[in-house]
């Protein structure tokens, strides 16, 4: 059976989505709030171009089809816009993941920025990995690699566990940048002591618009701005008209 308040709230967020994206066309800011993370990658995907060192993106284990696929579907996101600006480095980013549809789906989205390059000739499938298939078998491949190829940043951007302490200590001791993100909330605490740049609760879902995804993404983050100041206004109408109506019965 249909539930019409859901049906109702998903059409007016992707009215929302489609008026302010066109808003969006004819404007050149942005106005969103400053996530010192975003930045600071963005200094080092040009600083890893600049000396030729790697750009490792995690993306977790989670599966297209399973209640983490959206975060799955951020880090190929993040993934892409990664590989657009530094894919012409002598080392082009590289990317991990724990499920065989997101690898073949981090291929396609590397293969595509090579495409978009004229650089389909360099193209290699090892640039996306299967790192492991259970939590600490997919943390034990991504260590390896970290302390293997080059890698001088880690962008996790995915579904990942208390497992994920594991990856940031090999970046530690590899003295590279970590910037993490996680839907997991136990992952979301390890991250938090263990990043040097974590990403909190929905910062990890407004990747694509801090780096540039498309008009489209940063008027999704305002369509959610707006939508939780009706919900707000809405549970205050409610409690003012609950209190005036006890008021007078």
């Amino acid at each position: 059976m249909i539930n019409f308040d859901i049906l109702l709230f998903l059409t007016l967020f992707v009215v929302c989505i489609l008026v302010l994206s066109l808003l969006k066309n004819n404007s050149k800011e942005d106005n969103l709030r400053d996530i010192p993370a975003f930045y600071r990658l963005k200094g080092a995907i040009e600083l890893s171009v600049e000396d030729g060192s790697r750009i490792h993106v995690a993306i977790g284990r989670s599966g297209i089809t399973s209640p983490q696929g959206a975060a799955a579907m951020i880090g190929l996101s993040m993934l892409k816009r990664v590989g657009n600006i530094a894919s012409e480095s002598d080392e082009p980013p590289i990317a991990t993941m724990g499920d065989g549809t997101i690898m073949v789906l981090a291929q396609d989205t590397i293969r595509n920025n090579y495409a978009d390059l004229g650089l389909s000739s360099s193209y290699s499938n090892d640039l996306g990995r299967m790192a492991g298939i259970t939590p600490f078998s997919y943390a034990a491949g991504t260590m390896s690699l970290i302390f293997d190829e080059d890698v001088s940043t880690n962008l996790l951007a995915g579904s990942f566990g208390p497992e994920s302490a594991l990856i940031t200590s090999a970046g530690e001791r590899s003295q590279t940048l970590t910037i993490a993100g996680t839907d997991n909330i136990p992952g979301q605490a390890v991250l938090f002591a263990t990043a040097h740049e974590p990403l909190i609760g929905e910062e990890l879902y407004a990747g694509g618009a801090y780096l540039g995804a498309g008009p489209v993404h940063v008027a999704s983050l305002h369509a959610q701005d707006i939508l939780r100041w009706i919900i707000v206004g809405l549970l205050v109408v409610g409690a003012v008209s609950g209190i005036i109506s006890g008021l007078t019965s």
